[in-house]
């Protein structure tokens, strides 16, 4: 899978859709982000050092969020991967937060906090594979596990992951 490298909020730019921004790809982010609708990127988002990301609307990545500093989103915050905010930092998402394996973050996690609308318990759940650090300050946290692919089949494998895999000979 490519990977693109975005320096600035204009690299961006290439990016955009009618919804927000979509990465057909991984994309390394190499500065903070204030996004007014969503981002979408089918691998990995990986912001260096104390970047942020901001969302109006949503986050979603087919693999990993990880960032230095914060996440925040307007809407929901989902990931394949995992999800890993900065030591110092935090999540918050006006929806609810998913990831497949882990979820860590330095201090406190928001999920739910909708201003614009009355919520279902479920808008404002964080689901995770395995939560591994900070505080939830608000939602409510349900961990799922996280399945040993070592002891899985190929189907369940590919069932889990969501992709079909090939196995050369």
């Amino acid at each position: 899978m490519k990977i693109y490298i975005i320096n600035s909020e204009k690299d961006l730019e290439k990016f955009k859709d009618e919804y927000g921004y979509y990465v057909d790809g991984n994309a390394d982010i190499k500065c903070s982000l204030n996004i007014g609708k969503r981002l979408n990127v089918v691998g990995f988002i990986y912001i260096e050092a104390d970047g942020s990301i901001r969302a109006g609307w949503s986050i979603e990545a087919g693999e990993s969020i990880r960032a230095g500093g914060s996440i925040r989103a307007g809407g929901s915050i989902e990931a394949g991967g995992s999800i890993e905010a900065g030591e110092s930092y935090g999540i918050s998402a006006g929806l609810q937060i998913l990831c497949k394996t882990s979820l860590t973050f330095g201090l406190k996690c928001f999920a739910g906090v909708c201003t614009w609308r009355k919520i279902s318990d479920s808008e404002k759940t964080i689901t995770c594979g395995e939560f591994k650090g900070g505080v939830v300050e608000y939602g409510i946290l349900k961990e799922t596990g996280i399945e040993k692919i070592e002891e899985m089949t190929k189907d369940e494998v590919c069932k889990t992951l969501g992709k079909t895999i090939k196995i050369k000979k």
